[in-house]
């Protein structure tokens, strides 16, 4: 599975790229906190399937990068998506990373 840091992230909307962010996350957290991806919680996700376009890169994440982990590894066994990445650390690797001021707990 392909996985990008927190810094690439960030390289990446600062450069512009074309990119799609979700976030796999409950409402309740993205309340909490977010960095501005499409919500869609990770029991919605298969429903939702054609909301996430295979024609571009995707950047999923959760709270610490494993449920957005599980949510590719299904996406990609049973769907056949090539182009789906993982935040690394997730939103708390982001917020250590690249933005300390974000309080996500």
């Amino acid at each position: 599975m392909k996985e990008i840091t927190p810094h690439e992230l960030r390289r990446m909307r600062a450069a512009n790229e074309r990119f799609l962010l979700i976030d796999v996350r409950e409402p309740y957290e993205a309340e909490r906190c977010n960095i501005g991806g499409t919500l869609i919680p990770m029991g919605e996700v298969v429903d939702r399937v054609a909301e996430i376009p295979k024609d571009m890169p995707v950047v999923m994440h959760c709270r610490s990068g494993a449920r957005s982990a599980a949510v590719i590894n299904a996406l990609s066994t049973r769907y056949g998506f090539s182009n789906l990445i993982n935040l690394k650390g997730g939103i708390l690797g982001y917020g250590q990373a690249v933005d300390d001021s974000m309080t996500c707990e």
